[in-house]
């Protein structure tokens, strides 16, 4: 089992910026890696995800806003959020995948508050 270990996650108002990490040894060598987000009451959304291939993808709520980019040299993944609202409080989560390897790793979860 990978462990991948989330930080930076915290209180923030409203229109201020966070940037989450994901770091852990599954960094390296996966195929894709993304960022979900879960509020109480809702299901988990997904927000978006990055390739080795260099294709990216975002959600619509957070397009223009979040960015996605990973740190070899650091095994870790980072979400930048800028232009945070009320709406983005909710807990973070990353998942990588390997395709060879048929396997996907979940991080446990920061939480993110932004206040208004």
């Amino acid at each position: 089992q990978v462990r991948l270990v989330e930080s930076g996650g915290g209180l923030v108002q409203a229109g201020g910026s966070l940037r989450l990490s994901c770091a852990g040894p599954g960094i390296i060598g996966s195929d894709a890696n993304s960022w979900y987000r879960q509020a109480p009451g809702k299901q988990r959304e997904w927000l978006g995800t990055i390739k080795t291939t260099g294709a990216e993808d975002y959600g619509d709520s957070v397009k223009g806003r979040f960015t996605i980019f990973r740190d070899n040299a650091k095994n870790t993944v980072y979400l930048q959020m800028n232009n945070l609202t009320p709406e983005d409080t909710a807990v973070y989560y990353c998942k990588v995948r390997n395709y060879a390897a048929h396997t996907e790793y979940w991080g446990q979860g920061t939480q993110v508050t932004v206040s208004s």
